[in-house]
């Protein structure tokens, strides 16, 4: 494993262990194994996951059998969550979910084998496209989140803090179909955000990193927050409803 990670002892020795777990379990079929996300950034919080992507030539039963406890042990240590991707699968995985995937392209660190995002390029379309369907999602669900667990306001901090992450991500797609680049998704937000309201866009960056560190606001702030959040999805799928994208298979 890269030994330069930034990250916690404890982290480091259960990737170590589940790496060795994965490679006795799969074998010759596993081809390589990212870290990505806030891990790969060496930015984890308390209640961070840790993200995981091995690729693989093949899942089976036996395989899959093999490594049942040790990512039983690893979630419930570590809170590791790992994607199980075939290689045949990585370039229509990229398109079909291009805004994961380009966080991953941004955010990653090849623990093991290779590195099968080196040469990867996704097309903007997709991007723009699945961006899109994100945004709506997102303001889907936050509505619906917001009419049934509002009355409970440590319940709906809970919808906030997951909000944020595809929130940034989207973000940061925004940006790079716009030709700018973030040093973050967090800073990518915070653009954003300044863009569309300049007084008071760094408070909400400042609840949302506080909400994610802490899980808990100040009564009487998460519900104001969320509906922040619902009109900044609002501004960003508008916003990107405007964007032409003329570099198709240009690397975003």
């Amino acid at each position: 494993m890269d030994q330069g990670l930034p990250l916690p002892q404890k982290i480091s020795e259960g990737l170590t262990e589940f790496l060795e777990d994965a490679r006795n379990a799969f074998g010759p079929d596993l081809l390589s194994a990212v870290l990505f996300g806030s891990a790969a950034e060496g930015r984890l919080r308390g209640a961070s996951d840790v993200n995981l992507l091995l690729l693989l030539r093949r899942f089976e039963v036996n395989s899959a059998d093999m490594i049942r406890e040790a990512i039983r042990t690893a979630h419930a240590s570590m809170h590791l969550e790992v994607l199980f991707l075939l290689e045949s699968e990585l370039k229509p995985a990229t398109e079909a979910f291009a805004v994961k995937f380009s966080d991953i392209l941004s955010r990653r660190r090849v623990l093991f084998g290779p590195d099968p995002f080196a040469a990867l390029v996704i097309p903007p379309e997709a991007v723009r496209r699945r961006t899109l369907q994100v945004l709506l999602n997102l303001m889907l669900r936050m509505r619906e989140r917001y009419a049934l667990v509002s009355l409970r306001e440590e319940q709906l901090t809970h919808v906030v803090a997951d909000m944020a992450g595809p929130m940034r991500a989207c973000a940061t797609s925004i940006l790079a179909l716009e030709g700018r680049i973030a040093s973050s998704p967090r800073e990518a937000l915070a653009i954003i955000l300044a863009e569309k309201d300049p007084s008071g866009g760094g408070e909400v960056v400042n609840l949302i990193d506080r909400v994610r560190r802490e899980g808990a606001l100040p009564p009487g702030t998460v519900g104001p927050l969320l509906f922040t959040l619902m009109g900044l999805a609002e501004f960003m799928f508008k916003r990107l409803n405007g964007v032409s994208v003329t570099r198709e298979g240009a690397d975003v």
